[in-house]
Order: structure tokens, then C-alpha cells, then sequence
């Protein structure tokens, strides 16, 4: 072999050695990087906030099946609530909007006669397997139940609507700014909707 020859040889060996000795240093550093306090504290304050907005659209849903169920068991206050189940229709709609997917709580029993009604959009179809029939009535929540007294319903709407007031100005104290407008525009008007329920209907 020649001079030249070897002397390219050994040139095209050292770079292999090289392009491998990159390779290894490259693998053996490649550990996935771990976050920054700024980026974890970001990932706290997002997690935070998707858990209050998922808290308040839930709060809101459960009240409009509130409102549902009480239409659905005392037909004759549809002339007084329609109005206000529609304006909770929509709260409930802005609140959830950013795509939170909220999750009906199980209803709690009342202290008065009452009636089940269960809202329409869980009811069970008669289509359904018998194989899963059960696990659907697992995750079926308990319907709403009603006082059979339409003044009792009233008085469990106003309930329903302080409670739901209260917890979105609980909510809004750790809003972010646009969300905290709105959480405190429906608070205020669940307020009024418990006055008209009560006091103001006596007016």
C-alpha cells in the first residue's frame, strides 16, 4: 500500500472514530430535559384553573337540571321559571364553553313528599343490551328529585340557586380575570333568581 493510500486511510479512520465518539457523548447526555420552575409553576396554574372551571360548569349544569326536573314535575310553573331556566341555560353554556366536560353530581334527597324525574337526557333506551345494562345504571347519577309541593319545588330552586351563587364567588376569588368577570355576573344573577323565587314573588 502507498503512502497516500495509508495516509487516507487513517484519515477516514479517525473521522469514523470521531462521528462515533459524537454519537455516544449524544446518547449518553440525551436525557429528557426536566422542566423549569417557571414551566412547572405554569403547569400548576393551568391544572388550577381547568379544575375551577370544570367546578363551576358543573355547578351551573347541576343547576339547570334543577330547573329541568321542577318544569318537568310542575308543568303549571313553566309561566315563571321559563325565563330564568333559560338565563341559567346559558351560564351554564358560557361557563363550559372552552370545552370543559363536566360530569352530573348525584342529586341529594329532599325533606318533603317528592317526585323522581329523572332529566331526559339520561334516561335509559330501550334499545339497550342486557350485557350492558348494568354498567349504565353504575354510572346513570340518581335523578333529581322534586318536593311534590310546588311551593317546596320553589323554595329548593331558590336553595339551589343560593348554593350555585356561592360557589362561583368562592370561584372567582382565584379566577383569572376574564372568567372571574363572568363567574361574578352569574353569581349576581343567581342572587336575583333566589329573590324572585322567594321574597320577590310575594311582592
Amino acid at each position: 500500500m502507498t503512502t497516500t493510500g495509508r495516509r487516507a486511510l487513517l484519515v477516514a479512520g479517525a473521522a469514523a472514530g470521531a462521528t462515533a465518539l459524537v454519537g455516544c457523548t449524544s446518547s449518553s447526555g440525551g436525557q429528557p430535559r426536566r422542566p423549569s420552575a417557571a414551566e412547572l409553576e405554569a403547569e400548576r396554574v393551568a391544572r388550577a384553573e381547568a379544575a375551577l372551571r370544570l367546578r363551576s360548569a358543573t355547578l351551573a349544569r347541576s343547576l339547570l337540571e334543577r330547573y329541568d326536573a321542577t318544569l318537568a314535575a310542575h308543568p303549571a310553573l313553566a309561566p315563571r321559571l321559563t325565563a330564568l331556566r333559560s338565563t341559567v341555560a346559558a351560564h351554564a353554556k358560557a361557563l363550559g364553553e372552552d370545552g370543559t366536560t363536566t360530569k352530573r353530581p348525584a342529586a341529594t334527597g329532599s325533606p318533603s313528599p317528592e317526585t323522581s324525574v329523572p332529566p331526559a337526557a339520561t334516561a335509559p333506551t330501550s334499545t339497550s343490551a342486557p350485557a350492558s345494562a348494568s354498567a349504565k345504571s353504575a354510572a346513570t347519577p340518581a335523578p333529581v328529585r322534586v318536593a311534590a309541593d310546588p311551593r317546596g319545588a320553589l323554595k329548593e330552586l331558590a336553595a339551589a340557586e343560593r348554593t350555585a351563587s356561592d360557589g362561583h364567588t368562592t370561584a372567582l376569588l382565584t379566577a383569572p380575570p376574564e372568567y372571574a368577570r363572568l363567574l361574578a355576573s352569574v353569581a349576581a344573577s343567581g342572587a336575583a333568581h333566589a329573590y324572585l323565587l322567594t321574597e320577590g314573588a310575594r311582592a
